[in-house]
């Protein structure tokens, strides 16, 4: 806790004065251009990845970067609702869904865990139907000497399924036939700092480059 305090001190008496008038700009609202749908993993910084200031970045994270399905429920849907209020409320033109390698929410939770971590458990059962869909393409036999590809199988597999769980949503559908708006899926590869990024028509993942 004294590394934090420290910072927020070093903030407040030095960081803040290199953004003073970025900061005065928004002060009384927030005009964002993209939602950024990221995992709440420490080593994944969206604004440090997509090199944004502040005001830039709709930011919702989540274990596993996990995008639902849409549906209207009397139940706490945060992710659900940060993807509304965004569409609604801050009209981004852009959103993007980032995971990354070596996600420990794609991974599977050891007995103990599941034990200990309920809710988290219950969220990443949205992933139950992924993982069995990989081990099918696996060799049931050799699940455990292909624990490394099998990880890597199911990150992007989760980020396919986020993004077409995106395009679900009602408003996004509206917007992208209006072209109102346009929706990325990412990897992150964190020991390169490579971007990857999902191409819809051929279902498979390539580094990004300028846009044309």
């Amino acid at each position: 806790m004294d590394k934090i305090v420290k910072g927020a001190l070093q903030f407040m008496q030095e960081g803040f004065n290199e953004h003073k008038n970025l900061f005065q700009n928004l002060k009384e609202e927030q005009n964002p251009h993209t939602m950024f749908i990221g995992c709440a993993d420490s080593r994944v910084i969206p604004n440090l990845i997509t090199s944004t200031l502040p005001g830039e970045l709709f930011v919702i994270r989540n274990i596993a970067n996990i995008v639902p399905p849409y549906r209207i429920k009397d139940e706490y849907l945060a992710s659900t609702a940060g993807i509304e209020y965004a569409l609604y409320s801050l009209n981004v033109e852009n959103i993007i869904i980032c995971g990354h390698s070596n996600c420990g929410g794609c991974k599977d939770l050891t007995q103990e865990q599941e034990i200990m971590l309920p809710n988290v458990k219950k969220w990443l059962s949205l992933l139950d139907n992924i993982k069995k869909h990989v081990d099918l393409q696996l060799s049931i036999n050799n699940l455990q000497e292909q624990k490394n590809l099998r990880a890597w199988m199911i990150e992007k597999a989760n980020i396919v399924n986020s993004y077409n769980n995106l395009l679900g949503y009602p408003e996004v559908q509206n917007r992208i036939l209006q072209n109102k708006l346009k929706v990325k899926a990412w990897y992150f590869l964190i020991e390169t700092g490579e971007i990857y990024e999902y191409c819809p028509i051929d279902g498979h993942f390539k580094i990004i480059k300028e846009q044309e």
